[in-house]
């Protein structure tokens, strides 16, 4: 039988025993709170479950509207990604980069100049170098025509040529649309061509000096620009006449074109509603080809009737 002196230093140990294992078993500080006080250890052999506890909710900042943005919390799927391009451009933004600096040369430069071309030189004169530059063209109209197997069409076209180089002095002036003849230009090359039957037009592409495009487009245009140069020879292939005429003609079209450029510029997106105007143009022409009418109007952005106001649309019966 243990003395009382004995017996209470032998409880004192046992209650320090006791405080210090209470101690052990209290969670740590990182714990949650509402985290069971004590756990059962799971049998020995059966699979353990680790609980990752909430994140800790941070309290508003003073003066702080909302809480910020929730991180992504552990195990949540983020998506991220780019726009793709639309179908038919996917060159979308080479494009827009190639469309911003060629409107940056054009407003600094081309603009300035055209409208000085515009004021210096009189209406008709500018008119008749159109005619001219267009009545070059003829010849190409003439075959791609007989390629498309329309004869009728193909001669109409050959007269006019005739009539305007004859009575219209070289073109200048476009004698043939008028009374008698009313043989009116209609323009058509080997891009048409490949359109009617069926060649699709391709990535659609914005490049300097050429402007918009697509690939069917650029490689038509190019072989309908080379055609008279080798078929007719000097003086037509000659720097001496390519490069002032190049320029003159480009200035022409960028003159009669500035009241449309200034209205695509005004769009929210001038690059993409550029690019909807040229589609649509060309597939109205492929259509036309066809017999087939399109129901939306057009806005010539190149060609003849560059600068033209498109026809107004049809008023809905009620």
């Amino acid at each position: 039988m243990l003395t009382p002196a004995i017996a209470a230093g032998m409880l004192m140990m046992g209650a320090q025993a006791g405080t210090d294992g209470a101690a052990a078993a209290v969670p740590p500080p990182m714990a949650a709170p509402d985290a069971p006080a004590a756990a059962q250890a799971p049998p020995e052999g059966a699979p353990q479950v680790l609980v990752v506890p909430p994140p800790p909710v941070m309290p508003n900042l003073p003066g702080a509207d909302a809480p910020a943005a929730a991180a992504p919390q552990p195990g949540e799927i983020v998506v991220t990604g780019h726009t793709r391009p639309p179908p038919g451009d996917p060159l979308e933004r080479l494009n827009e980069k190639s469309f911003e600096a060629v409107q940056s040369v054009d407003k600094a430069v081309v603009e300035p100049v055209a409208k000085a071309y515009n004021k210096g030189l009189p209406k008709p004169a500018r008119k008749g170098l159109r005619n001219f530059f267009s009545n070059l063209q003829e010849p190409v109209v003439f075959l791609a025509y007989m390629l498309q197997f329309k004869p009728g069409k193909a001669m109409e076209t050959a007269g006019r040529f005739t009539i305007n180089t004859t009575l219209g002095v070289a073109g200048l002036f476009d004698v043939a649309k008028r009374k008698p003849f009313f043989l009116p230009y209609r323009p058509n090359g080997l891009a048409n061509v490949l359109g009617y039957y069926g060649v699709g037009p391709g990535p659609y592409m914005y490049l300097p000096i050429v402007g918009p495009t697509t690939l069917r487009d650029i490689i038509g245009d190019t072989v309908d620009k080379l055609i008279v140069p080798f078929a007719v020879g000097k003086p037509f292939n000659e720097p001496k006449y390519v490069i002032p005429a190049t320029i003159l003609n480009q200035l022409g079209q960028r003159a009669a074109f500035d009241e449309t450029i200034q209205q695509i510029r005004s769009e929210e997106n001038p690059y993409a509603y550029y690019r909807e105007l040229y589609l649509k143009q060309r597939k109205a022409e492929i259509e036309a080809l066809h017999g087939r009418a399109v129901e939306e109007p057009v806005t010539p952005v190149y060609g003849p009737g560059l600068g033209k106001a498109p026809p107004p649309e049809p008023t809905p019966t009620p």
